[in-house]
């Protein structure tokens, strides 16, 4: 991570200062005002803010709470241990990246001087931006739809592990930097960083955690997802099961439960957006588009373009454009 970042993330913070003074445990009053261990972000968030850093907490045990907004943690040097939802345990170590919806309970076990992480409270209308920029049907999408509406979504959480990600990196330390500085950028911009953020996740589908059951099912539908945008022009579940070694029955089973979707309408979904692209962003014919992004049959191509969108390709243009 960049050394002046880590230099400005590294002091003890008032609340650290207390706790190496002989305060045995959070001061949860800090945190909520209420009975059970939520953490507010009224107490952490400024009014009218959607988004905000604050380096973890070190030395100290943060024992079990949830939160009423979602989270990111980035790691940025050393290593810290979670406890999700009482069953899973997550070792973060530098440049980890971890997403955590509103229904997960989160424990953290202490932390040293060198281990810095930086902790992003986003509240759910934050994610506006980036939810138009993913694709419907993907896990991220699913993820934060379900963190948004507060319902018990695909994933409680997602631990990415993109030290040697550049484009990530790149990403997460310029929102760290513009947060941290209190960058007069609009959060408009901020929020479009969001999605280029997923945007890229994406693409690193092997990044994934996939030491337990519910990784292992995210880690390959995001592959299914990267192995679908490289090769949706002809590829096949057949060929994406002979890659990774697995029945195809396994791999639809899993597409099903988290994305609703089989192998078939999700390479529908993404020839029929490439189509729609094509469409508003080039001259090419419909036809050409049609065998641009896998279709040989006319008649079909119209049918599922017409039942995506409402409209004929022609008119999707004529609207678009």
């Amino acid at each position: 991570m960049n050394a002046q970042l880590l230099d400005a993330l590294k002091p003890i913070t008032s609340e650290e200062a207390e706790i190496l003074n002989g305060t045995p445990e959070v001061n949860k009053t800090r945190y909520t005002s209420g009975s059970r261990f939520i953490v507010d972000s009224r107490k952490l968030l400024a009014r009218g803010r959607l988004i905000e850093i604050r380096p973890h907490t070190r030395f100290v045990h943060f024992p079990r709470h949830s939160h009423n907004y979602v989270e990111m943690i980035y790691m940025c040097q050393g290593t810290c241990t979670h406890i999700i939802n009482d069953t899973h345990t997550v070792v973060m170590e530098a440049g980890d990246l971890m997403l955590l919806n509103q229904n997960v309970t989160h424990e953290i076990l202490p932390a040293g001087a060198e281990d810095i992480a930086v902790n992003f409270i986003i509240l759910p209308e934050f994610f506006t931006h980036a939810v138009r920029m993913l694709e419907s049907g993907s896990i991220l999408y699913n993820f934060i739809i379900s963190a948004m509406s507060s319902e018990q979504g695909v994933s409680s959480f997602l631990h990415f592990r993109v030290k040697d990600a550049l484009p990530v990196q790149n990403i997460i330390e310029n929102m760290i930097w513009t947060l941290l500085h209190k960058s007069e950028v609009p959060e408009t911009i901020l929020q479009i960083s969001m999605g280029l953020l997923f945007l890229n996740l994406v693409n690193f589908a092997d990044a994934i955690d996939s030491r337990n059951e519910d990784q292992y099912e995210s880690h390959l539908v995001f592959s299914v997802l990267k192995y679908i945008e490289e090769h949706y022009k002809d590829g096949t579940l057949e060929q994406f099961c002979a890659r990774v070694h697995l029945k195809e029955y396994t791999v639809s089973r899993i597409l099903k439960k988290h994305t609703a979707m089989n192998f078939k309408e999700l390479l529908a979904q993404k020839k029929l957006g490439q189509a729609a692209w094509l469409l508003t962003h080039t001259k090419m014919p419909a036809e050409a588009i049609m065998h641009a992004v896998g279709y040989e049959n006319s008649s079909f191509f119209y049918r599922k373009f017409k039942l995506q969108y409402g409209m004929t390709p022609k008119d999707y243009r004529a609207v678009h454009r």
